[in-house]
């Protein structure tokens, strides 16, 4: 048996108890560590963390949900299953239980069994590791054979679980999910061909590795296991090298398989709800689905089902109804059966669960419970031993049900999926064609700014030299020349307006060569530059020394120039103008004193044509603006104005800081 990974505490004052968990827990492949008070269990909480805690309700110095609630705030047991165990199985109690953060919670007289298949189950749910790699479980009813066969295999390097009955064995391969089954052909109870057969039928266990051990030589028997489902068979005669030859075979088979998702065992532990049934008829059943592995949970009456239910479902419910003598009595008896079908059928996640009615007679109590909403009937009369084999094929058509759907619904995701794929792929087609026609559009918009600058600005310089050159001529009249003149101020705005256009399309398109960019030099020379073409003008600027960025020098350039020079323009009439350059926590300005803007209009600056003042009072062109808000844009930043009629302006931009040594 390879190390265990699954620690369990096991609190119980009763010394059998804690004996008797402890044995099936060690066979199952846990350490184990008893305590038999409270004081003891709360020394265990805060010395080792645990992965199952199992505590009896009644202990002499303490109250078992106290303690349960204790380990839930303890970090160290944060993530362990907690399991209540008490004979106090009562609704109320088991609700008070669960409400207080238990897992589960068992009633006593209990099946060691199901306590550890079912803190299996909740372990998988929480991602422990509750099962292992290339685990091999071994069902064969010679304790000594299977201890040769453990030995050979363990030599191998597997692991191993064993089993002596077909049923136990198919209760431990629900429990630890194995990477392959042997089973000897000849067992007490149902044989190894039944018990492949019932792992096939299991969606979590179908698709195991299964080899059948026989003694015969005889080639019908060999046609007949693997008709069985087997996927080989072994002669108990031949060499364990042979054995060991066909498991590893048939597990490379299975290597590659991908996991899916599967629903709970058909074969795992079972919880089965009884309501209101003849307290001795109740005993007999109980023990009866015991054998199985179910555990029972009692309910007296239908208020406390529902309660129960609400709190945690259950896999099976059946409802008994006590004896009847008389037709009032016989009346009133199906109408509280009828009664409690419906309560119960009506929620939505209790009406998939197949509930079995139980009762003395089969007329119409029978007739009555099936119409309100049961499942099955089953007469008390038949035996506990006809419910057993009731609950087990509505657990069994349940399970195929729910396998069913698992499988609808896999397949409608992977449609849906599929679809999303599809959908994807035709929507990334659908960029690339736009990709491709936006280029073409860009290429046929670079021929057509190469058109605009050769074909228009040549005849615009021909127009304007023409009309300056008729404008000189002593000859022309005073009336002539001012029509000239308006000649040329137009010429001269469209010229203008063709560079601007060039300008803007150029800061649209190509790539941005980026570097470390000196702001403050770049500043300073639009600055000086300003000042040679306008000596006539005194404008009062200041420059902040250090200012850097990371961009294109050339379109930062663009950037100071279109804004410079915006504010030179607005502070033209402005006595005393004064234009600030500067950089506050990385946002870049510029401010001036001049004509400014209404506030609620500055969203309209950077629209192409955009313009909030009139080409007499301040030519332009309406595409400066226009052409710096792309240029910032295209280097990851942003930019925003703000400003007052007469009380001037302020632009403000972001770009990428400069990357320092």
């Amino acid at each position: 048996m390879s190390e265990p990974t699954d620690v369990v505490l096991i609190v119980d004052d009763s010394l059998t108890v804690r004996m008797d968990l402890d044995e099936v827990f060690e066979e199952a492949g846990f350490r184990t560590v008893l305590a038999a008070t409270g004081a003891e269990a709360r020394d265990a909480f805060l010395r080792e963390r645990f992965d199952v805690i199992i505590l009896d309700v009644l202990l002499p110095d303490a109250d078992g949900v106290d303690l349960l609630r204790d380990a839930g705030e303890i970090p160290l047991q944060a993530g362990a299953v907690r399991i209540l165990l008490s004979s106090e199985a009562e609704v109320k109690d088991r609700v008070r239980g669960l409400a207080t953060g238990a897992d589960e919670y068992v009633g006593k007289p209990y099946d060691g069994h199901f306590v550890v298949a079912r803190s299996r189950e909740l372990l998988r749910a929480r991602g422990s590791p509750a099962s292992h790699a290339r685990t091999v479980l071994v069902i064969d009813d010679s304790p000594t054979f299977r201890a040769v066969v453990t030995d050979a295999l363990e030599d191998a390097g597997y692991a191993v679980l064993t089993a002596g009955t077909g049923e136990e064995g198919l209760r431990v391969a629900a429990d630890r999910t194995p990477s392959a089954v042997i089973v000897d052909g000849m067992l007490p109870g149902i044989d190894g061909a039944t018990v492949i057969r019932r792992i096939r039928l299991d969606a979590a266990l179908r698709n195991l590795p299964c080899l059948l051990l026989t003694a015969s030589d005889d080639y019908a028997t060999e046609l007949q296991i693997l008709d069985a489902g087997a996927d080989a068979f072994v002669r108990k005669q031949d060499d364990f090298a042979v054995l060991l030859a066909k498991l590893a075979a048939v597990l490379r088979q299975t290597a590659h398989a991908l996991p899916i998702d599967v629903p709970r065992g058909m074969h795992g532990p079972k919880k089965v709800l009884m309501i209101g049934a003849d307290p001795g008829y109740l005993q007999l059943a109980q023990a009866a689905l015991r054998e199985d592995g179910y555990e029972v949970v009692v309910a007296r009456h239908a208020d406390d089902a529902m309660v129960m239910l609400a709190a945690q479902p259950a896999d099976l419910i059946v409802l008994g109804t006590m004896p009847a003598f008389g037709a009032a009595a016989l009346d009133q008896t199906i109408g509280e059966a009828r009664h409690t079908c419906e309560r119960i059928k009506s929620v939505p996640g209790l009406r998939d669960i197949p509930l079995i009615m139980i009762g003395q007679e089969d007329g119409d109590l029978m007739l009555g419970s099936l119409s309100a909403g049961a499942d099955d009937y089953v007469r008390t009369v038949d035996g506990p031993g006809t419910l057993r084999a009731h609950v087990r094929a509505h657990l069994r058509r349940k399970h195929l049900q729910d396998e069913s759907r698992r499988i609808r619904e896999e397949l409608l995701t992977r449609e849906i999926e599929a679809a999303e794929e599809r959908a994807a792929r035709d929507a990334a087609e659908a960029r690339a064609r736009m990709v491709d026609e936006l280029e073409w559009r860009n290429r046929e918009l670079e021929a057509f700014s190469g058109s605009v600058s050769h074909d228009l600005r040549a005849p615009l310089q021909t127009i304007l030299g023409f009309a300056e050159q008729i404008m000189e001529d002593p000859q022309t009249t005073e009336r002539a020349r001012q029509d000239l003149t308006r000649i040329h101020g137009a010429a001269w705005r469209m010229a203008s307006l063709i560079e601007s256009l060039l300008l803007l399309a150029r800061a649209s398109r190509g790539d941005i060569r980026r570097a470390t960019v000196d702001v403050s030099a770049v500043a300073a020379e639009v600055v000086e530059d300003f000042r040679q073409r306008f000596p006539d003008r005194t404008v009062t600027t200041v420059v902040a020394p250090g200012m850097t960025a990371s961009g294109d020098v050339e379109l930062i350039r663009v950037v100071l120039v279109n804004l410079f020079g915006n504010a030179w323009k607005f502070t033209g009439r402005t006595p005393g103008a004064r234009i600030d350059i500067g950089c506050d926590d990385g946002v870049f300005h510029i401010r001036d004193n001049g004509a400014g803007f209404p506030a609620d209009k500055a969203d309209q600056l950077f629209r192409p044509f955009g313009r909030l003042h009139t080409n007499d009072d301040f030519p332009g062109t309406g595409i400066g603006l226009t052409t710096v808000w792309r240029i910032v844009d295209r280097h990851g930043g942003r930019i925003w104005a703000s400003g007052n009629p007469g009380q001037g302006a302020s632009f403000h931009f972001t770009l990428p800081p400069a990357a320092h040594p």
